[in-house]
């Protein structure tokens, strides 16, 4: 019997491929077609345009128009930036270590592209739009096109030129020869354009004599001629100088060997050319700065035909100048640093400068520098915080010496004991013992937070407001000359705080507005606040420390500021048009601070003698023909005068604080009463009878009378 056999297994039948839909191919094939023409499209057009693009010598570059800069008038030639010294000279008289150094510095793939990277781009791309550094990712052809032949605007109309003309470059002009231009044109600070006016400029030999380190600085200083100055920069150039011989390492130019022994070269100190003589040179660098900050590159403000307004009022920077000339020590002044600062209220324009005696003999600006202790000028800000916190000027605060507060123990200037005292009088007569009370009542950091309001940078050295004590009201850090007026300029301007600025309009050389000064203020403080604080320095003037400055002879309010060991003095102060500041302090050899004693025959300069009297001086001259403006009044309850007797019964009857000691009167006299002494008034000068003594920065000043010293060797007024 057949065993029967189970069902057959059935194969699933295979399907036929399916083809691919007919629109699918259709949209292909149109994709493909689409790229070609766009392809062929572009690629004809760039034809074009390259056909179309013609290359100018190099030698246009010398025919470049100069930047100008003007006085406030906008028509009074200030001054010319970048005066050029460009000396072209062949590639072969070039070392081929500085070539090398050059390239790594800059293009190191220069042999090898077109004149364009598409690497380089796309890196700079990436890098821009993820947060780092800017950078313009521009190949030497593409740099040599920029700065010889082509406009410094920042648009994409003239990156595509600038591609163009480099693409151009390599197909008609050798590989060496483009580096010899770009060597011949660079720009490399110092006013100097080329290798071979460079290599004189910075190490005082011709291009063909650098050696390998002497190069390398100069291939570093391309990136930023400005940013990497030698003389402002070194740290940072120095780091530049260590990345471009690693380059180079790398690239096989130099061997490790070569490397490790390398030292970076020491280069000559930066000399300034007599144009730049006087206050001149201090002037042009603070509009070069500006410039720089607002986005110009260095061939733009070098060489790009630029007509700069600037803000320096030319009558007031010959007034500054005048000032100290006339009025300021004439002898004891080895080591003595002089900075003025004259800034706008209401719009930060600084109107004068007084950086030093002479830019060419030295360029560090003595009124931009942050290197002298403020003192007694910081009192101010606490001043204004207590009035932020409604403390009245009414408020009585210990003024003896020595004091202790908190743990701190410190003394008044001289020793000086002054019992209690009302917080107006503690400013006029500029009391360390009430005003470091008054700071531990209302707290460190609010006097800081009013002093950083007002214009004082945070950053300020000194000024660590994380680690902040008792001394920051005396003045402990060292702002500029320039931060400090703009701080009290926002006084004068009622609370309103304005960035400082010089420069109020740049226009192209084709007459195109660049920029416009657009002056924008910040609320620091409310019109009272500030008004009474005014209204306090207008006493110190008056009636006080700063009664030097009532020569100016129109309404004006200002505050004395020594330090400790007299390493500096100042006085800073404004009316309701002008606020300046006034600074004196001296360094040896070495820059290290030095006191002041002997300056100008003086045995203790405190910031109501020479400073006041620059200040007055400068002042007088500088508002000379403007209107005679008044302050604004303080708020009601300020000016109230205290309730002072005119006479009492007996000495042991007690006299209301703040009040002046009046006549006694005998019990039982038949004599006639002694004539009745007046109280203090506010708005009145000093009261004859007053019983507080001045201290020596009170008294007029006069360089030929010195004042007579006090019993005990002093304690400045603005630190222990």
């Amino acid at each position: 019997m057949a065993q029967s056999k189970g069902p057959a297994k059935r194969t699933p039948a295979k399907r036929p491929a399916a083809a691919p839909p007919r629109a699918k191919r259709h949209w292909l094939r149109w994709l493909i077609v689409t790229v070609l023409v766009l392809a062929g499209i572009g690629f004809a057009v760039f034809a074009f345009l390259l056909a179309r693009t013609t290359v100018p010598t190099p030698n246009d570059v010398a025919t470049s128009e100069a930047t100008i800069v003007y006085w406030a008038d906008g028509t009074t030639e200030l001054g010319r930036l970048g005066d050029s010294t460009r000396r072209s000279i062949a590639l072969a008289d070039v070392p081929i270590e500085v070539q090398h150094a050059v390239l790594a510095a800059e293009d190191r793939s220069f042999y090898e592209h077109g004149g364009v990277s598409p690497l380089g781009i796309g890196r700079a791309v990436l890098n821009n739009l993820t947060g780092g550094s800017t950078q313009g990712g521009s190949t030497i052809t593409q740099q040599y096109a920029k700065n010889a032949f082509l406009s410094q605007e920042r648009s994409w109309d003239r990156k595509v030129k600038e591609a163009l003309l480099a693409f151009k470059l390599e197909t008609v002009v050798s590989k060496d020869e483009i580096l010899g231009n770009y060597l011949n044109t660079i720009y490399f600070g110092r006013g100097a354009y080329g290798i071979e006016a460079a290599a004189i400029a910075y190490f005082g030999v011709p291009a063909s004599e650098l050696s390998v380190e002497q190069g390398a600085v100069l291939a570093s200083i391309i990136k930023s001629p400005s940013g990497l100055a030698p003389e402002e920069s070194e740290a940072a150039l120095e780091a530049r100088w260590n990345y471009v011989l690693d380059g180079m390492v790398e690239q096989g130019w130099l061997t490790p060997k070569q490397r490790k022994n390398a030292d970076f070269p020491k280069i000559k100190k930066l000399k300034a050319k007599d144009r730049l003589g006087g206050q001149t040179g201090f002037l042009l660098t603070m509009v070069e700065q500006q410039l720089a900050e607002l986005g110009f590159d260095e061939t733009e403000i070098q060489r790009g035909g630029l007509r700069i307004t600037s803000t320096f009022d030319r009558d007031a920077q010959r007034a500054a100048t005048a000032a100290v000339r006339k009025v300021g020590p004439t002898s004891g002044t080895d080591g003595l640093r002089i900075g003025l600062a004259s800034v706008r209220p209401g719009t930060g324009e600084i109107v004068a400068i007084y950086g030093g005696q002479d830019f060419i003999d030295d360029q560090i600006n003595n009124a931009t520098r942050t290197f002298a202790q403020a003192g007694s000028t910081f009192k101010p800000f606490a001043l204004a915080a207590a009035t932020e916190q409604e403390v009245p000027l009414t408020t009585i605060l210990p003024g003896d010496s020595p004091a202790t507060v908190d743990g701190y123990t410190f003394s008044n200037y001289g020793d000086k004991s002054y019992g209690p005292v009302t917080l107006l009088q503690a400013t006029e007569n500029s009391i360390n013992s009430a005003y470091v009370t008054l700071e531990s009542d209302i707290g460190v950091q609010s006097v800081a937070d009013a002093a950083v309001r007002a214009g004082v940078p945070a950053e300020t050295p000194g000024m660590d407001l994380d680690a902040l004590d008792l001394t920051f009201v005396l003045g402990t850090a060292s702002p500029s000359g320039l931060d400090m007026a703009n701080a009290y300029a926002t006084f004068a301007a009622h609370g309103a705080r304005a960035t400082p600025s010089v420069v109020t309009k740049v226009v192209g050389p084709n007459d195109g507005l660049l920029f416009q000064l657009d002056v924008k203020t910040d609320t620091a403080f409310e019109a009272p606040v500030a008004d009474t604080v005014t209204y306090a320095l207008n006493r110190v003037i008056e009636n006080g420390t700063g009664s030097t400055a009532r020569a100016l002879g129109r309404p004006a309010a200002g505050k004395t500021g020594t330090t400790d060991g007299n390493k500096s003095a100042w006085f800073v102060g404004y009316t309701p048009q002008l606020a300046t500041a006034v600074l004196m302090a001296k360094e040896d050899a070495d820059g290290i601070p030095v006191s002041l004693s002997g300056t100008g025959g003086l045995s203790t300069v405190t910031g109501g003698s020479f400073p006041a009297a620059i200040w007055t001086a400068f002042m007088s001259a500088a508002l000379e023909g403007q209107p005679v403006e008044k302050f604004a009044p303080p708020p009601p309850g300020v000016e109230t005068p205290l309730d002072c007797p005119a006479s009492i019964s007996s000495e042991g009857e007690e006299v209301p604080l703040g009040c002046p000691t009046p006549a006694v009167i005998p019990e039982f006299s038949n004599e006639a009463s002694p004539v009745a002494t007046l109280p203090i008034d506010p708005s009145a000068g000093p009261s004859p009878s007053a019983t507080l003594s001045q201290a020596p920065d009170d008294s007029l000043f006069s360089p030929a009378a010195e004042p007579s010293p006090p019993p005990s060797p002093p304690i400045e007024e603005g630190r222990p």
